[in-house]
């Protein structure tokens, strides 16, 4: 499929679709590449460090955890196994392809294999990068929990062909799997609450234990306020999409059900075939927090559902003591999710009280622009030996300094 019509497809699937409320549609805006083109499948390496990533000290978080053990659903539009930073990332044994045989006009659809390796719209494969993509040279891009293990769950198209009821088989397909965490960053088209069956899935998760995510959607602009689901439904973290001030990005779905806020600006991610793109969407924003999840699931394996989620809200940057609207509990703030920790007592919900007015993102120094993360070990390598030839002639210069002063004392004693 060519930029162009891929480009028409996703606009179709994210926010034309209306029919019946069984219809879903993908919450994300339309694909562009990295240098402001369309993206490409594959496309060439983002060799920077995405600014959602510099805001994270990455190596204060990975000491902590990186998803070891923990398997992350993600239910969309596949998973590309091509992509080299996901090929080792992505369990395809137990992928599974939901989306039907035929469309609703009784027309065949391209389904791709059975496992859900496959990902001609490139959604799902972006998603995945941004949970668990694996460190890779040439690039400054990595998944949040680069141990972690994606499942990937083929339930959607471009054209929307997925239904409520074919996410709610996908949801119990990924509980009876094993998956830990489950990311669904997709809704449904109109703000009607869907088949019951949905909601039973949901809840079928959320008795197993396992942390379900899922994007609060684009409809933002304007102060539009809808209720989308399955982010709406109770215990489901529904996240909202933040941008490089900590502010609600204009898109971003706003409403009570919002749990927390993640970057969703300008997203860098893996895609189909090889390479980075760059997206916008509350879709992007809920791999971010899945992410996060996955690193705390992996750290305390025997915290519940809800603690999990608590920690992750309570943690939070907040603009205003509480909760509010547009960004829930704030924007999630992974290293203090992982650090800011009481194991013995875990939080089930989080505190009103303590909330910082006008909170800003964590400040971390910015990676050069194109340094990879070997680079900058590199350079700081380069730093201390240089410092260290600094030290050793300053130290030299001071001997000579007082050798000769004293040569000089000793010929004013001694004028002959």
């Amino acid at each position: 499929m060519r930029a162009g019509a891929r480009r028409a497809a996703v606009l179709a699937a994210a926010t034309a679709l209306t029919a019946t409320t069984s219809v879903l549609a993908l919450p994300a805006a339309v694909a562009h590449a990295d240098d402001g083109g369309e993206c490409t499948f594959p496309s060439k390496n983002y060799s920077g460090r995405p600014w959602a990533l510099q805001r994270v000290n990455l190596d204060e978080l990975w000491a902590q955890s990186t998803g070891k053990g923990v398997e992350v659903a993600v239910i969309d539009t596949g998973v590309d196994v091509k992509n080299p930073q996901l090929t080792k990332a992505v369990n395809g044994s137990l992928g599974r392809n939901f989306l039907p045989p035929k469309n609703t006009k009784g027309e065949k659809i391209d389904r791709g294999n059975t496992h859900g390796t496959t990902d001609t719209v490139g959604h799902g494969t972006k998603v995945a990068g941004i949970i668990a993509a694996r460190p890779h040279s040439g690039t400054g891009f990595v998944g949040l929990a680069p141990d972690a293990t994606i499942i990937p769950v083929k339930q959607n198209d471009a054209d929307g062909d997925g239904t409520a009821e074919t996410l709610a088989e996908s949801i119990r397909y990924a509980v009876d799997k094993g998956a830990d965490v489950i990311n669904i960053s997709q809704d449904t088209a109109n703000a009607v609450e869907p088949d019951g069956k949905l909601q039973q899935a949901v809840g079928y998760a959320l008795a197993k234990q396992i942390v379900v995510v899922a994007s609060a959607g684009n409809d933002g602009l304007g102060g539009n306020v809808k209720v989308t689901y399955p982010a709406s439904y109770d215990g489901v973290l529904a996240v909202a999409a933040s941008d490089r001030n900590n502010e609600r990005a204009s898109f971003s779905q706003s409403g009570d059900f919002v749990g927390v806020a993640a970057p969703g600006v300008d997203m860098i991610s893996t895609v189909p075939g090889g390479g980075h793109c760059s997206d916008n969407g509350t879709s992007f924003s809920a791999p971010y927090v899945a992410g996060v999840a996955a690193l705390l699931k992996s750290k305390y394996p025997d915290w519940t559902a809800k603690e999990i989620v608590a920690q992750i809200e309570e943690t939070a940057e907040r603009s205003i003591p509480g909760r509010d609207r547009l960004v829930g509990w704030g924007v999630v703030d992974p290293v203090k999710a992982l650090t800011d920790v009481d194991p013995a007592h875990p939080v089930e919900s989080p505190r009103p009280e303590g909330g910082v007015t006008g909170a800003e993102a964590p400040s971390v120094a910015p990676l050069p622009v194109g340094e990879t993360a070997e680079e900058r070990d590199t350079r700081l390598a380069t730093y201390v030996i240089v410092g260290a030839g600094v030290l050793v002639a300053g130290l030299a210069g001071t001997a000579v300094a007082v050798r000769d002063t004293r040569r000089r004392r000793a010929r004013l004693h001694d004028p002959a």
